[in-house]
């Protein structure tokens, strides 16, 4: 199961950690923000030598109900990132987390290596043709709604079925354009409340049968604080837990804010696996 990234072709049988750098003020785990050149570059460099294999960068917080910005604003903050990353760390493979298709051909343009959108493509009608442009991997991740509403979108008569065929819909969309490489990521968070994400979560698994690499981004999120009755903060622990759960269902990608721990994950599991 390989993805080709730049001409590195990435073997995701073996599952890999993206690390997560937000370039945003108001991002919900404020470990992650990075506003500062030498903030970037030390979470980047602290990142890569701790195994991750990608580095997510995000200039748009998708919390729930996290204010919209125009793309100007976000493009301003991402190309300076990508630039800066990339000239100290030149063989960095870049995910830009974005859902809008000019921010995204301007980070592939400067360097970038994949695309992670959580909209797959519904929230900009042309992101699906530029991707099959550039034929860089993309993440497409289900969402309901936007960030600014997916709260209130919840409402399903069978959740893991309703994921299943929404991702049987974008695929075929992407395919009929002649998107190569393609990720899934159900999306914990969005548009689904905290049993629902367990649900998900207990029935990964089944998200094998679309014979694509699987993408888990568990890292640090309410479903773990707000039943564990802590912060966001302190949910590291809680966060290997559910990780390592998403790998033994066969999760092919971890995002997540604590590489280490992570790539500690994988390891263990594998030796459970063999």
């Amino acid at each position: 199961m390989f993805i080709n990234c730049k001409g590195n072709l990435i073997d995701l049988s073996e599952p890999k950690v993206m690390g997560i750098i937000n370039i945003t003020p108001d991002s919900f785990y404020r470990g992650s923000r990075s506003n500062t050149e030498k903030e970037i570059l030390n979470k980047a460099e602290q990142m890569l030598a701790e195994g991750a294999t990608f580095l997510d960068l995000g200039a748009y917080s998708s919390r729930p109900g996290a204010d919209d910005i125009p793309v100007e604003e976000e493009l301003e903050r991402m190309l300076p990132a990508i630039e800066l990353i990339l000239k100290e760390f030149p063989e960095a493979l870049l995910s830009i987390d974005t859902f809008r298709a000019q921010v995204a051909e301007r980070s592939i343009q400067a360097g970038a290596a994949l695309i992670n959108d959580i909209s797959a493509g519904k929230l900009d009608e042309n992101m699906l043709q530029l991707i099959a442009e550039y034929q860089v991997p993309y993440i497409m991740m289900h969402m309901k709604g936007s960030p600014q509403t997916m709260k209130d979108l919840n409402q399903y008569e069978d959740l893991t079925a309703e994921v299943l065929f929404y991702f049987s819909e974008r695929i075929d969309a992407a395919r009929k354009l002649g998107i190569n490489d393609i990720i899934i990521d159900p999306g914990f968070g969005f548009a689904k409340n905290i049993e629902q994400n367990y649900e998900l979560l207990s029935k990964l698994e089944l998200f094998k049968n679309l014979e694509l690499p699987v993408l888990a981004g568990i890292s640090r999120k309410s479903m773990i604080w707000k039943k564990l009755n802590i912060s966001a903060e302190e949910a590291l622990n809680g966060t290997s837990v559910l990780n390592t759960a998403a790998l033994l269902k066969g999760a092919n990608i971890l995002r997540v804010h604590d590489v280490k721990e992570a790539v500690e994950c994988i390891k263990l599991t594998r030796e459970l696996k063999n």
